[in-house]
């Protein structure tokens, strides 16, 4: 998987128990001037286009907001338009303010996110005793979805890139993805040129306080998730005085470089793998691999090489999409039983459950198009890394970290190409302490495969203010799983109050 930027996308895909989906319909709008209040307008046709129905009891309102381009040129007059949702529930009393979201990716939208979690906790949504006390704030980022997006990679070069070898032995099999990512990375340069940089993290960061000011409120009230933490991270070093409660679940470590953070990742997802084959192992009447899960899955990416098969639409099903369909089952545990059902089936000639996982994953429409997910994950990704490797240090690390990490390791490695060819300026983000900020609560995942529970700890002593919370459970992220996790979250939300240190929260 060639065009995921200097990580893979940290969020769970589309389908799962916390989706980032194509985006729906852009409900009416109005414009305004940077720093003005928000003008709402009734958008019930966004969940409608999503999932069939808005919330029982909720209202949904759209709002665009104008950020600049570059906010170290405010004044040049330049602007992208930041899209917003506002979910207010309609037995809203004591109201605190707003609470604002991000899914993670880069490149999930939070307008989606938020039509999904209002639909209550029955549906995996966020609990009554916050929806009863915020608006949710659903944005989709700076060249996100309905915010400016960027897109610039064919559909046919997406589906190249996904498809293609993760893991190519021979130097000219390795020269062939090289030539895709490069070729990808210069048509972004050709369409967006100077423009490039102005995707940061740090440029997004600075868009959420215009936001915060747009909707009213005079400190922020924010929930990320995966990437989302990143981004909220990067905000607290930025304006720790306008923090009222950062959630920040799902942690990525600011103070890893490039080539560590995916290193780190590729240790996360063979250690999740690790427990996906101990889980089918004690579980063969839900796992039709359970004699050898791991052999099983080594032997269809091995035969994919020799001689994929012919999907019903025309694609080869390669060793590339049959390991994006494997990553996109560990990001959340009922992913299991899909991946073990999907190997089994393929084995047997049939190959939809793996492709089914895998344009979950990469927002692949049945038509053969894709949203911007992936042009806006390479263009944050590059923009905040100055330090992306070079190709011979790439090929020198695929071999390496094959080694370490023999499912994961040479794909991730791989999937820093895009950002060794990126032509754009670079705006690497702060990592540091947020001086003067609140308490900050940062939640890990023991078994989070795209951030990796170490990560918690990290950034919460970065951070300098940041206090930990455990799941002692499986998959991406913790909130609002179970009924501890999301005590504890609601309680920091809502009345501000931390969970003793040290707390963890039991699987189930």
């Amino acid at each position: 998987m060639t065009t995921s930027g200097c990580t893979l996308p940290a969020f769970a895909p589309e389908g799962s128990d916390d989706p980032a989906a194509p985006a729906g319909g852009r409900g009416p709008t109005s414009a305004s001037t940077p720093g003005a209040a928000a003008q709402w307008s009734p958008c019930e046709d966004v969940p409608e286009k999503l999932v069939g129905r808005g919330a029982a009891g909720m209202s949904y309102d759209c709002a665009t907001v104008k950020v600049p381009q570059d906010w170290a040129k405010a004044d040049s007059g330049a602007t992208y338009d930041i899209a917003m949702m506002r979910v207010r529930s309609k037995s809203q009393k004591q109201r605190i303010g707003s609470l604002m979201l991000n899914p993670g990716g880069p490149g999930g939208s939070g307008i989606d996110l938020a039509v999904y979690l209002s639909f209550g906790p029955q549906l995996g949504g966020l609990p009554t005793e916050v929806t009863d006390r915020f608006d949710v704030i659903g944005f989709d980022p700076r060249g996100v979805s309905r915010s400016s997006p960027v897109k610039c990679i064919s559909d046919a070069d997406q589906d190249a890139s996904f498809g293609a070898d993760p893991d190519p032995v021979s130097q000219a099999e390795f020269d062939q993805v090289a030539a895709l990512n490069k070729r990808i990375a210069e048509g972004c340069g050709q369409k967006y040129g100077d423009q490039l940089a102005n995707f940061s993290t740090e440029q997004a960061a600075r868009d959420i306080d215009a936001l915060r000011t747009a909707v009213g409120d005079s400190k922020l009230t924010y929930l990320g998730f995966s990437y989302g933490t990143l981004l909220g991270a990067t905000y607290a070093q930025l304006f720790p005085q306008n923090i009222r409660a950062l959630v920040l679940d799902g942690a990525i470590d600011p103070t890893e470089d490039y080539i560590q953070g995916s290193e780190t990742q590729a240790k996360g997802f063979e250690r999740a793998f690790g427990n996906f084959t101990t889980w089918c192992k004690a579980n063969a009447a839900k796992c039709p691999i359970s004699a050898d899960p791991r052999g099983a899955v080594i032997d269809a990416l091995a035969k994919a090489e020799k001689s994929p098969q012919k999907y019903r639409d025309g694609r080869e099903v390669t060793a590339g999409w049959i390991f994006v369909g494997l990553i996109s089952s560990l990001y959340t545990e009922t992913g299991w039983t899909s991946l073990a059902e999907a190997i089994s089936d393929l084995a047997d000639g049939d190959a939809k459950g793996i492709m089914d996982l895998a344009d979950q994953y990469s927002e692949r429409k049945a038509n053969g198009s894709y949203t911007n997910l992936f042009d806006a994950n390479l263009a944050v990704n590059c923009a905040d890394t100055e330090d992306a490797p070079t190709a011979e240090q790439v090929r020198a690390l695929q071999s390496e970290w094959r080694k370490k990490y023999p499912i994961f390791g040479a794909p991730l490695a791989m999937g820093m190409l895009p950002c060794t060819y990126w032509p754009g300026k670079r705006d690497p983000y702060p990592a540091g302490k947020a001086n003067g900020a609140p308490p900050i609560l940062v939640v890990g995942t023991t078994g989070d495969p795209a951030t990796p529970y170490e990560n918690t700890a990290h950034l919460a002593g970065m951070l300098g203010t940041g206090h930990v919370l455990t799941w002692e459970g499986e998959g991406h992220t913790a909130y609002p799983s179970t009924a501890c996790i999301a005590k504890a979250v609601d309680g920091y939300l809502i009345d501000l109050t931390v969970p003793k240190e040290g707390l963890r929260c039991p699987a189930k």
